[in-house]
């Protein structure tokens, strides 16, 4: 089974090499896109090791996770993961999170910080935050509610699973919109606990409560217009 990472990056020189390092030893290889950084990203991500793909211009997260999603098919992946540049995503969860793939139990795996209280520095008002994001993925978007933590970048898919999952989202409402579109199908998929770490470098460069609104409003038009 061969296990690629997708790491989306904007800004992250200062990161991004250690982050390639660190997830390496878990999966058969990386793709980290450069999402139109204006420093180093894409060749300190080279140097860690990985395969780069660059944005001209800033498209978005979403964007991103798009275009390495196909290089990670081109590259022959069965297994695909998605994980952050900016060091959160703990890269010792990866095994927890592609085993229910590994055993042919479901598709798609979503990690989630709140299953094993593995938020380790996650301020009160981030998870008050990220509560309010359930209730609103709930009631308007038709996320299951018990998806326990709707926000996750933190997943993993099959390849046909990836071929499936068409979304369109090129900022940050992408996940839930790939909620959406998997709870809807006839994807088998699952939550699991993985580990996140914040420090107060990723919550400066993270989503700000503003951010909340921008994306709600985008899933909206999203429910109206696909």
């Amino acid at each position: 089974m061969k296990v690629i990472a997708v790491i989306p990056a904007y800004h992250e020189a200062g990161r991004i090499e250690e982050t390639v390092r660190s997830v390496l030893p878990f999966v058969d290889g990386a793709v980290v896109v450069d999402d139109g950084s204006g420093d180093s990203t894409a060749l300190n991500a080279a140097a860690g090791g990985a395969t780069v793909v660059r944005h001209r211009v800033n498209r978005g997260q979403g964007a991103a996770l798009r275009t390495g999603t196909e290089g990670a098919l081109r590259m022959g992946a069965d297994v695909i993961v998605h994980i952050d540049a900016d060091g959160q995503h703990d890269p010792m969860s990866i095994p927890n999170l592609i085993a229910p793939l590994s055993t042919g139990e479901c598709d798609v795996v979503f990690g989630s910080r709140f299953l094993g209280k593995e938020a380790i520095g996650m301020p009160t008002s981030r998870r008050v935050l990220l509560s309010a994001a359930r209730t609103f993925n709930a009631f308007a978007v038709g996320v299951p509610r018990r998806v326990t933590d709707p926000q996750s970048g933190y997943r993993a898919m099959t390849a046909p699973a990836a071929r499936a999952i068409d979304f369109r989202h090129d900022r940050m409402a992408h996940c839930s919109e790939i909620l959406r579109l998997v709870t809807r199908s006839g994807l088998r998929w699952r939550e699991v606990p993985v580990c996140v770490h914040y420090s107060s470098e990723s919550l400066r460069k993270g989503q700000k409560p503003w951010d909340a609104a921008r994306i709600a409003w985008q899933l909206l038009l999203g429910a109206f217009t696909n």
